[in-house]
C-alpha cells in the first residue's frame, strides 16, 4: 500500500532506497485521500505507477482520481487486476471507458459514489471480457427511490463471468435480479444491501436452482427455516410496519437458501 511514510522511508538509508525503487514494491497502490494531507497526490500516484514499471496489479484511488490520471495508469499498467475508484467525481463516463478499453486484463472493478451511465457501464463490459468482480455502489438519496433495472440488464448482458457482484443502494427490481441470476451463472456473492426495490415475488422463486445454496441477509446474519417459523408467528400479533419490513426480508432468506450465491441485502 501506497503511504506517505513509504514516500520518505526511502531517505533513511541507501539500503531501504534501494527497496523503494524496486518495482515489486509497486505491485499493489493504495492511496484512500480520506484527509486532507496537503499532497499533490495525483503526483505521487502517477510516481508510484512509474515505479512499478508496468508491474502495477491493484490499485485504490479515493476522491481524487480524474481521466487524466486514469488514462496516465491504463497506458502504463496493461497487466493491472484490479481497480477501485471510490467518490471520484471528476471521472466522466467518456473518461472511464477509454481507460477501461486499455486494461483488457481487468478482473475486479469497483466504482463507488461516481456518477457511471448506463452506456458506459456496458462499455466496461464489453472493455473488460475477464471481469469477475463489480462493485457498483450508488448514493442513497431517497426513501422511496424509483425503480430502474437498467443497471442489472448492464451488467448481466455484457460480464457473463461475474462471480461477485456488489449493487449498494441500486434501484433494481425482481426481473432485474432474476436477468443476473439466469446471466452470471459464476455469481457467488451477490450483494444488494439497500435495493429496496427487490421483493423476490412472483416467478423469482421458482426459478432459484435446486442444486445450489446461498444465505440472505440484510442485518448481516443469516437466518434458518425454524426461526422464520417463529417470527411468521410474531407477525401475526404484531402489524407495526417495522416488524413487518424486518420479517419480510428475513422470509426472503429461505427463498435464496438454496442457491450457491451469498447475498446481503
Amino acid at each position: 500500500r501506497l503511504k506517505k511514510r513509504r514516500v520518505f522511508v526511502q531517505k533513511v538509508c541507501t539500503s531501504w532506497r534501494h527497496v523503494c525503487k524496486d518495482s515489486e514494491m509497486w505491485r499493489k497502490i493504495d492511496m484512500r485521500n480520506l484527509v486532507d494531507v496537503g499532497l499533490n497526490l495525483e503526483i505521487m500516484c502517477r510516481h508510484a505507477v512509474d515505479r512499478s514499471q508496468g508491474g502495477l496489479v491493484e490499485i485504490d484511488i479515493w476522491n481524487f482520481a480524474t481521466d487524466s490520471l486514469l488514462n496516465y495508469i491504463a497506458e502504463r499498467s496493461s497487466n493491472l487486476r484490479s481497480l477501485r475508484l471510490v467518490m471520484c467525481p471528476l471521472i466522466t463516463n467518456d473518461g472511464l471507458a477509454k481507460a477501461l478499453a486499455k486494461l483488457p486484463l481487468l478482473e475486479e472493478l469497483e466504482f463507488s459514489y461516481c456518477p457511471l451511465s448506463v452506456e458506459s457501464l456496458r462499455l466496461v463490459g464489453r472493455s473488460c471480457p475477464n471481469l469477475k468482480t463489480l462493485k457498483l455502489n450508488r448514493l442513497t438519496l431517497m426513501r422511496f427511490p424509483y425503480e430502474s433495472d437498467d443497471d442489472a440488464l448492464a451488467s448481466a448482458e455484457t460480464m457473463p463471468k461475474l462471480s461477485h457482484l456488489q449493487l449498494f443502494a441500486n434501484n433494481l427490481t425482481d426481473p432485474g435480479l432474476n436477468v443476473i441470476l439466469d446471466n452470471c451463472p459464476n455469481l457467488e456473492h451477490l450483494d444488494l444491501r439497500e435495493c429496496r426495490s427487490v421483493k423476490l415475488s412472483g416467478d423469482l422463486r421458482a426459478s432459484l436452482s435446486k442444486d445450489t445454496r446461498g444465505v440472505f441477509s440484510r442485518y448481516g446474519q443469516s437466518i434458518s427455516a425454524k426461526t422464520t417459523e417463529v417470527l411468521e408467528q410474531i407477525h401475526q400479533q404484531q402489524s407495526s410496519l417495522w416488524l413487518k419490513e424486518w420479517l419480510n426480508v428475513h422470509h426472503q432468506a429461505l427463498v435464496l437458501q438454496s442457491l450457491g450465491i451469498r447475498v446481503m441485502i
